[in-house]
């Protein structure tokens, strides 16, 4: 199977609705690779997109499980696993409705861009970035699920953008008895959703005005103490 010098398998398939392997997904890939995963590590990823962070964790020898909240993102998963011949098992599952079953490592790339609108949608395109007013509507979902299904010593690494508050999150996590701290992090150009909300993410102080044209994103990696 070809991969990028990432390890990011090259032919991952996405259809509209579906995100695609982006930075974030390439940052949370390199965390990845640096963790202890053997053929034993089981490994659930929760809001597996097109299911590349799945496909790569399998390739790295961990059993996965991968979730998502769309019909669509669990078709296009189990389509990739079926190309690179990955054993992943994809299941359409809310965060809210997990089997009551322990895991080595939690893996999320959750929608984390800040929006207008009150709550993140429950349908379209956007389903798959938006994050709500301050972008953390999942990322906060993801840190109390993580402790719920974490085993003793179990891993979480989550990406999200600066803007959604890296000690926020950190703190979040703590109370759920998780120790936590940022492991990587990255500038990179602002997206078009991004350069659509310029003047709604200054006025609520998440960009500055002095031209600023970069997104700094950061991978969180957390342990179940």
């Amino acid at each position: 199977m070809a991969v990028s010098p990432l390890g990011m398998p090259r032919r991952i398939v996405t259809v509209p609705g579906v995100y695609a392997p982006q930075h974030d997904t390439h940052l949370l890939m390199r965390a990845l690779a640096r963790e202890n995963i053997s053929p034993g590590t089981r490994v659930l990823e929760l809001g597996t997109g097109s299911g590349a962070l799945a496909v790569h964790a399998a390739r790295l020898g961990a059993r996965v499980t991968a979730v998502d909240i769309s019909h669509r993102a669990v078709l296009c998963a189990r389509v990739n696993a079926a190309l690179h011949r990955s054993r992943v098992t994809v299941r359409y599952r809310d965060l809210s409705a997990l089997d009551a079953e322990q895991y080595d490592m939690v893996l999320s790339n959750p929608p984390y861009v800040p929006s207008p609108t009150a709550r993140p949608p429950l349908r379209g395109r956007a389903r798959a970035w938006d994050g709500g007013p301050d972008g953390r509507a999942v990322v906060d979902r993801v840190c109390a699920t993580a402790a719920t299904v974490l085993r003793p010593g179990g891993t979480l690494l989550m990406v999200h953008s600066k803007m959604c508050g890296d000690q926020t999150t950190i703190d979040v996590l703590a109370r759920a008895r998780l120790d936590a701290e940022v492991i990587d992090r990255e500038l990179i150009p602002l997206g078009p959703v991004l350069r659509s909300r310029l003047p709604w993410l200054r006025d609520q102080g998440l960009l500055d005005d002095s031209g600023q044209d970069k997104e700094e994103l950061v991978v969180i990696r957390a342990r179940y103490i």
